[in-house]
């Protein structure tokens, strides 16, 4: 059973930094993509970094402030997130996911808090 564990949140003041990571652990497969979204109270989730085969896609909202990367060899995805808004504030979640022939399997963590006060 594979599980994804966020770790790295917190609370910063406008214009900090934090960076986030997420760890698979148990089966693990070669992972298509990974990927962090988030959640602000209120509001639906939504995607902040992809990264798949060697590309990687950002919110617009993100853009030129957030960082994410991976570490292939322990299927480990960071983001680092500069420039932190009090609009950043949301539960970010990692996923992953595996493409098979029956469609994609899709696995998620139980998340992390960012706060960013101003």
């Amino acid at each position: 059973q594979v599980q994804l564990v966020e770790s790295g949140g917190g609370s910063v003041q406008a214009g900090g930094s934090l960076e986030l990571s997420c760890a698979a652990s148990g089966s693990i497969f070669r992972f298509n993509a990974m990927g962090w979204y988030r959640q602000a109270p209120g509001k639906q989730r939504e995607l902040v970094a992809i990264t798949s085969g060697g590309s990687t896609n950002y919110a617009d909202s993100v853009k030129g402030r957030f960082t994410i990367s991976r570490d292939n060899a322990d299927n480990t995805v960071y983001l680092q997130m500069n420039s932190l808004k009090p609009e950043d504030t949301a539960i970010y979640y990692c996923n992953a996911v595996v493409f098979r022939p029956s469609g994609p399997s899709l696995y998620w963590g139980r998340g992390t808090q960012v706060t960013v006060s101003s």
